[in-house]
């Protein structure tokens, strides 16, 4: 399954605005990695090459393409996300992801933007009584159309962390326009019911970050039904909905992924890596882990390190 807007050609202001916030960009994240800004929750991705499909958990983010191209995957549905619409993503979730369009010449150019639950609560107070539209889909992620107004914003927020002596002052208006015009947008409903106190969509929010806090622990259905304040048969119906994935499959991942930044950033070895994230066998954790990562955890975690 295949999700990606239509592709609408930019305006001649547009694309104006598309060059300078690649010249930004660029000179923000001048080489390949992640790169934080001057602005809190603002990150800037940078890749000179193409990349294979890789697992990656993806945080409540705005991932705003500047140049290149980017294929995420959750289960067996593509998003493919470019200058053209950028991918919202409102509950953690974990995915695969692929960049698909790179050159030294031209490199892939993101922004990522944490998404503000708090802030989309408070425009929703000030926008009042909406008509209810019953979403699409209930996913936690959306792909939505670049527009003017969306760019505008975007530009001005990049400028700041360009030249940051403003951005105590001017960021957080930035940051605010770039939350209300994705939720005035033609998706912005799927936002709504995130922030609408004890909605379906608040209560799985609530299920993922337990998960999230307590992914180690051993999983009761039950338990995190009651959190939730729904059935467990709800729970699993509403869970997969949003995830595509049970909330077993969701704990392992975060279990996994976690076990993997153990062994790559404090140099913990893989059985020592699976029992803090809670695994009691060994050979059961090298299988899922090479079932995720392509290989063994040592041969995967070797192999990332020599391509450092």
């Amino acid at each position: 399954m295949h999700a990606k807007v239509t592709a609408v050609p930019m305006s001649h202001a547009m694309a104006e605005h598309q060059c300078e916030l690649a010249e930004r960009a660029a000179r923000l994240a001048p080489s390949d990695g992640r790169h934080e800004t001057a602005l809190a929750g603002l990150t800037l991705v940078r890749t000179n090459a193409p990349s294979q499909l890789l697992p990656s958990v993806y945080e409540p983010s705005l991932c705003i393409v500047v140049q290149g191209r980017k294929l995420a995957m959750l289960a067996d549905e593509a998003y493919v996300y470019d200058p053209l619409n950028y991918l919202v993503v409102s509950v953690t979730l974990p995915m695969k992801g692929q960049i698909v369009v790179a050159t030294a010449e031209r490199p892939y150019l993101c922004l990522r933007l944490a998404l503000d639950t708090r802030l989309i609560g408070e425009l929703l107070l000030q926008l009042g009584p909406t008509a209810v539209t019953k979403p699409s889909s209930d996913r936690g992620l959306f792909l939505a159309k670049t527009n003017a107004p969306f760019l505008d914003a975007v530009i001005r927020l990049v400028r700041l962390a360009d030249d940051p002596r403003h951005v105590a002052v001017l960021a957080p208006l930035a940051v605010r326009e770039i939350h209300y015009r994705v939720l005035v947008g033609e998706w912005g409903h799927r936002l709504r019911e995130l922030c609408i106190a004890d909605s379906q969509a608040q209560r799985i929010a609530g299920a993922i970050q337990m998960l999230k806090v307590r992914f180690a622990e051993p999983l009761r259905i039950d338990d995190l039904a009651s959190i939730a304040h729904m059935s467990v048969s709800s729970l699993h119906h509403r869970f997969k909905a949003v995830t595509a994935m049970s909330p077993v499959q969701f704990q392992k991942q975060l279990r996994l992924h976690e076990a993997r930044r153990l062994m790559l950033t404090e140099g913990l070895e893989a059985a020592a890596a699976a029992h803090r994230v809670g695994y009691e066998s060994a050979s059961q954790f090298s299988r899922e882990y090479r079932r995720l990562f392509g290989a063994p955890p040592r041969r995967e975690i070797d192999a990332v390190r020599f391509n450092a």
